[in-house]
């Protein structure tokens, strides 16, 4: 935890974020058929849900260490988390809606993965729904910590393996081959996997300022 708290690496994951913007704007990319300079939206598109299955993670990690411990701010850090996830999840949704638009001709193609994502979405939001609807802490926390460590397996199915079944227009789904040697080069490759470690800890970072003002709110209603 006393990570969270140092200065750092946010230092570094800022630096990294605008060297990618800047990057991803301005260096070559491959001439792709059909994606043209819209494979720009690599850097920006999947970077987010990196992002959003980084904290999911944290955030499932922390609600099993709720069950075991009972300790409050093991369900605080979990909650936020996931918030922060779906934050990810949305501009993850909406950079692919784009990215559809102009390349698939329309901003939803009732693709087999942006159907998935979509499920996946409501999953998630059914999540922030239960413990609003729960007053009792306890047993809101309990509840919602169950619910979280089931919902992230059933996403990485819906996201991941589901769309691998079937004929997907998206790289790497139902036999369309995924980015790679092909499509990437490395004027791309580095400025893509910085993105992946920089909007992480950024995902990291928001999660933890959000922890840290739910910690002053409760302490705030406490005295109150």
């Amino acid at each position: 935890m006393k990570f969270i708290y140092q200065t750092w690496w946010k230092v570094i994951t800022v630096i990294v974020i605008i060297y990618t913007l800047i990057a991803g704007l301005l260096l070559g990319v491959p001439a792709m058929p059909i994606l043209h300079e819209t494979i720009r939206n690599t850097y920006f598109h999947v970077p987010m849900w990196m992002a959003m299955f980084t904290v999911f993670t944290i955030s499932v990690y922390y609600s099993i260490k709720y069950l075991q411990t009972g300790e409050e701010k093991y369900d605080l850090i979990a909650v936020e988390s996931a918030n922060t996830g779906i934050f990810f999840f949305v501009i993850g949704l909406v950079t692919g809606m784009l990215w559809a638009r102009y390349t698939w001709g329309a901003f939803w193609s009732n693709d087999p993965k942006q159907n998935s994502a979509a499920i996946a979405f409501l999953l998630y939001c059914a999540y922030s729904v239960l413990r609003n609807s729960i007053d009792e802490e306890q047993k809101r926390a309990k509840i919602s910590a169950i619910y979280n460590i089931f919902a992230f397996p059933i996403m990485i199915v819906l996201i991941m393996v589901l769309p691998r079944m079937t004929d997907s227009l998206h790289p790497g789904n139902g036999g369309n081959p995924a980015f790679g040697k092909l499509d990437l080069d490395n004027r791309m490759r580095i400025v893509l996997y910085p993105a992946f470690i920089a909007w992480s800890f950024m995902g990291v970072w928001i999660a933890s300022v959000r922890y840290r003002i739910r910690l002053i709110e409760n302490k705030k209603n406490q005295i109150n």
